[in-house]
């Protein structure tokens, strides 16, 4: 059993290899860039909008809607990269239940690249928003001794991106073929539902996270204020007499 896309190998020339992984990554690549064109070629407004482009508009209005409630900040190209992101992994997870298909988001490679896209956005973004100076001032807060804590955190989510989506996706694929082989009849039919709505819901989950840590970085960590003690009513009452009287 072949746990993840890159051990199917289509073909090999020395050191270049073409596995399933790089094939069916630019077939959806393909089919996306196909569709998208074919969709906004005649873009229409009223009752002659195709069924098509009635989906795309909703789920650009889903995405809008999410954005919307993340953040108030809305950096130029932010909802097409989301936009992107949610619709490549979409889209490889639905094809999963293609027979044949082997979704590139099961394999490591994959994710990784997707989860690296993410961790660079995060500073051109907020960069671009709140300037060099207060995005690297963001890492020195509260103290600066808390600089090399929140690098490495800027890391640590960024592996839990890549292997989040790599496990769910791996996960139920093997479920899946380990059950076509016990009980090929309903129960892999079944399974197969599961894994699309699975697939569906990981790819919302990991367009969410990448809006909310970008949106981490456009903003700018204020220090906190220290209290002055407030003076009781009776003492400042005392003191205002003394200072008249006098």
């Amino acid at each position: 059993m072949q746990l993840t896309p890159d051990d199917h190998i289509w073909w090999q020339f020395g050191l270049l290899k073409v596995n399933s992984t790089i094939l069916f990554t630019w077939a959806v690549m393909v089919l996306l860039t196909a569709g998208s064109w074919l969709i906004s070629r005649r873009l229409q407004t009223g009752a002659r909008m195709s069924r098509m482009q009635h989906v795309l508009e909703v789920v650009v209005h889903v995405i809008e809607q999410q954005l919307n409630e993340i953040t108030s900040r809305r950096p130029k190209g932010l909802l097409p990269f989301l936009g992107t992101l949610f619709l490549f992994i979409a889209v490889c997870n639905f094809l999963a239940v293609v027979p044949g298909f082997e979704p590139p988001t099961g394999s490591l490679s994959t994710t990784t690249g997707l989860a690296i896209c993410v961790f660079f956005a995060v500073p051109i973004y907020g960069i671009g928003v709140i300037g060099v100076k207060r995005y690297v001032g963001n890492y020195l807060q509260p103290t600066p001794f808390m600089l090399p804590f929140n690098i490495m955190g800027e890391f640590s989510r960024t592996l839990a991106l890549c292997v989040r989506l790599f496990g769910n996706v791996m996960s139920i694929t093997m479920i899946g073929a380990i059950l076509l082989i016990i009980a090929p009849l309903i129960v892999p039919i079944l399974m197969q539902l599961l894994g699309l709505l699975t697939g569906m819901v990981q790819a919302y989950i990991f367009a969410i996270l990448a809006a909310v840590y970008i949106s981490a970085g456009m903003e700018v960590t204020v220090p906190a204020q220290k209290e002055v003690p407030a003076v009781p009513t009776g003492m400042s009452s005392a003191r205002e007499n003394a200072a008249t009287g006098s």
